[in-house]
């Protein structure tokens, strides 16, 4: 099995080159291929100096744009395997190890490790929901404590270290390149999971990435939480594209619950009532199919 990490970059050549560094290694990877996004600090010329597989697009792509073009590319060159990250995540010695093992004893197509905060890895970077409950939990301990034989099925945070294999690709396809950023890696778990895929968390395989506190922030007295970000450009993005994934994958329902929880946010959680109507905005530029309003927020 040939098993190639794409790795997204885009002005973190710092970050880039400690996971690099990490990946080369990993004994079981046959390649490493690193999309730069027309990066302007000097990536381009690292990885041509370093010999470092790479493909440099047109212009920044975002995210979508990155895992859309490296996962094609990796594929039509022959990879069975693709293990997909971000510049800024680093694999803990062993994960790529404990992903392959669950894949093919489990048979597993979407595999992804536990996400940890790099400042505290006892707790998860992103929380997740079990499945079958209500219950959110935050600590590593309380993963490990709800999984079965070592998996939790159904749950992982793509394009974090996720393994995805060949099949799974040639039958649903690529990320969507025009989300940009935010939600394309939801979209394609979402897609994953509509197609009948095998997916899971495997707990034993360790992944770090910096953490944010603003990410599942409490709102509504703590009954529920919403993803807030102080940057513009995500937060359209956001807006833009969880719209759109609600609409496609869990009906307009949720879409409404969506809007009521940014109206409530914005309004009394962290006062901030102009994102209210840029997220409005950005909701119906994605109905639209206009997928360009991002663009005035790029620096």
């Amino acid at each position: 099995m040939r098993v190639v990490a794409v790795v997204v970059t885009y002005n973190r050549l710092t970050l880039l080159r400690r996971l690099v560094a990490r990946l080369r290694e990993v004994p079981e990877l046959a390649d490493v291929l690193v999309v730069d996004n027309a990066s302007t600090d000097g990536t381009g010329e690292w990885l041509a100096s370093e010999g470092v597989p790479h493909r440099t697009l047109d212009r920044n792509r975002g995210g979508a744009g990155g895992f859309h073009h490296g996962l094609e590319q990796a594929v039509r060159e022959g990879a069975d395997l693709v293990w997909l990250m971000d510049d800024d995540g680093l694999p803990e010695p062993g994960c790529l190890a404990a992903l392959l093992e669950r894949v093919e004893r489990d048979r597993l197509e979407f595999a992804g490790p536990a996400v940890l905060a790099e400042q505290d890895p006892a707790r998860l970077c992103f929380p997740i929901r079990l499945p079958g409950s209500t219950r959110v939990v935050h600590a590593m301990d309380d993963v490990t404590a709800a999984a079965v034989a070592g998996l939790i099925d159904d749950v992982v945070i793509p394009f974090n270290g996720v393994l995805v294999t060949r099949s799974l690709v040639d039958r649903i396809g690529l990320p969507r390149e025009e989300f940009f950023i935010w939600g394309d890696d939801v979209e394609y778990l979402w897609r994953a999971q509509r197609a009948g895929a095998r997916i899971a968390t495997v707990v034993d395989a360790r992944f770090l990435h910096p953490a944010t506190d603003d990410l599942g922030t409490p709102m509504m007295f703590g009954r529920t939480t919403y993803n807030h970000t102080p940057s513009d450009l995500k937060h359209y993005c956001m807006a833009r594209n969880n719209v759109l994934n609600l609409r496609d994958y869990r009906g307009w329902p949720f879409v409404l619950l969506f809007w009521l929880k940014t109206v409530w946010f914005y309004l009394f959680t962290r006062p901030r009532p102009a994102r209210i109507p840029m997220s409005a905005r950005a909701a119906w530029a994605g109905l639209r199919g206009d997928f360009t309003g991002h663009e005035r927020y790029l620096r």
